[in-house]
């Protein structure tokens, strides 16, 4: 089964010295060498950002052309902002990315592996499946 890896399970992996965070970490290179971890360039994006050092910088980056973007689409871009909005009309922020995040889950019916807390709160009202 195909998994949206959220940016904070690839910065566990990739960017941290992470022992208490074992088992998503072995989930994760379990769903990598299956072929079933799913990248998208606003993730990306994220994991690129704030590296100062680019020897770094490089390197990750290199790693992370082994994952192919899926292709966002317009429909997945309008279904953020609709859900953006139901949130906003609760009183209730989240960013950008994340319900973009929730709207491909839901468009192209992917789970999310993520640890991100908002996510649960997200799903009191969206329709998005978690891993």
């Amino acid at each position: 089964m195909k998994i949206l890896v959220d940016t904070c399970i690839w910065s566990l992996a990739l960017r941290r010295k992470a022992i208490s965070n074992a088992h998503e970490i072995t989930r994760l290179k379990e769903l990598i060498l299956d072929s079933n971890a799913i990248m998208m360039g606003p993730i990306r994006q994220e994991l690129l950002s704030g590296i100062s050092i680019k020897s770094q910088f490089n390197k990750l980056k290199e790693y992370l052309q082994a994952f192919p973007d899926l292709t966002v689409l317009t429909d997945d871009y309008e279904l953020a902002a609709e859900y953006y909005n139901i949130y906003r009309a609760k009183g209730i922020q989240g960013s950008n990315t994340d319900f973009l995040i929730c709207s491909i889950s839901t468009n192209h019916e992917l789970p999310v592996f993520t640890t991100d807390k908002d996510f649960i709160l997200y799903k009191k009202y969206l329709p998005i499946r978690l891993y």
